[in-house]
C-alpha cells in the first residue's frame, strides 16, 4: 500500500514503482475514516521547504496505520535541508513506527529559483536512484538516510527567512493573468481546492492552497503566474513520465463552476 502527493508528477511517477496503483492523498483525505492496514505501507511526497506537504502532515496526523514496515520515499530537486531527519520526527510526533526515509533528486519545479527548461536538461539518474530503493523496500530495509549539519544549516537559514515575512506568504504566490481562458485545468490539477472558474476566469483562493504550484505548470496557456520574479516565466513542467490526466485524477477536488 503507498500513499503520495503530487503536483508535477514526480512523486506519482516514484510511488508508481513501488507500487502499480498507488493510492492519492488528496483524494483520500474525503474519506472519513483513515483506516489502513497491510504488509507494508509508504508514503511518497515531495518537499517543501525541507518538509512534506500540509496536506501530507495532515494525513499522518488522521491516519492510522496498522503494519510491520512502514516508510517515506521524499522527492526534492537541490537541497533536502534534511528533509529525511525532519519526516522522521514528524512520525514520531505522529505515534507512527516508522522503518525507512530515503530522498530522490529529481527536477526542482520551483518556478522562483529555477528555469524548467535547464533543470529537464540535467541529468540526475533517477532511474538508478528508484533501483536502490525498490530494492530497499522490497528487501524491507530498516534505514533513515543520513543528515549533515550542513543541512541542518540550510534549513536553519530557510526558516530564517521565513521568519521576515508574512506568515502566510506563500498562500499569495499565484497571479492568474489576461491569457486566462476559462479552460478550467488549474482546477482540475488542484489538490485542495484552491482555485476554481468563476465567469469563465480562473480565481484563486487562499487560505489553505499547497503551494505545490501544479496550477502553474499545467495551465496550456500559461496564464498562472508567480506574483514573485521566475526565473523562465515561459518554462514548465510535468514529469514526462505522467500524463495530465493522471494529475487530475490524483488530485481534482470539485467540479467546474464555469
Amino acid at each position: 500500500m503507498v500513499f503520495y502527493f503530487t503536483g508535477t508528477g514526480n512523486s506519482l511517477y516514484v510511488a508508481k514503482q513501488l507500487e502499480e496503483a498507488p493510492i492519492s492523498i488528496p483524494q483520500v483525505m474525503r474519506q472519513e475514516k483513515l483506516m489502513f492496514s497491510a504488509d507494508s505501507i509508504g508514503v511518497v511526497a515531495p518537499v517543501y521547504g525541507h518538509e512534506v506537504p500540509p496536506m501530507v502532515k495532515e494525513f499522518l496526523k488522521k491516519a492510522t496505520f496498522q503494519t510491520e514496515y512502514f516508510y517515506m520515499v521524499l522527492t526534492y530537486g537541490n537541497r533536502h535541508g534534511g528533509a529525511a531527519e525532519l519526516a522522521h520526527q514528524l512520525c514520531q510526533e505522529r505515534g507512527i513506527q516508522i522503518a525507512y526515509i530515503n530522498v530522490v533528486l529529481m527536477v526542482d519545479n520551483w518556478l522562483p529559483s529555477f528555469d524548467m527548461e535547464e533543470q529537464k536538461r540535467l541529468d540526475k539518474d533517477v532511474e538508478g536512484q528508484l533501483a536502490n530503493i525498490v530494492a530497499d523496500v522490497t528487501s524491507r530495509r530498516h534505514w533513515i538516510s543520513p543528515v549533515t549539519d550542513q543541512d541542518r544549516a540550510s534549513h536553519q537559514e530557510f526558516l530564517n527567512r521565513m521568519s521576515q515575512m508574512p506568515p502566510d506568504a506563500w498562500q499569495h504566490l499565484l497571479s492568474v493573468v489576461e491569457s486566462c481562458v476559462g479552460c478550467g485545468v488549474c482546477e482540475k490539477v488542484c489538490p485542495s481546492g484552491s482555485i476554481h472558474v468563476v465567469n469563465g476566469k480562473a480565481v484563486h483562493t487562499p487560505g489553505n492552497c499547497q503551494t505545490c504550484l501544479a496550477c502553474a505548470h499545467a495551465c496550456p496557456h500559461k496564464a498562472i503566474q508567480l506574483t514573485t520574479p521566475e526565473k523562465n516565466p515561459q518554462a514548465r513542467y510535468r514529469n514526462k513520465h505522467i500524463a495530465l490526466q493522471e494529475i487530475i485524477q490524483a488530485n481534482a477536488q470539485t467540479m467546474s463552476h464555469s
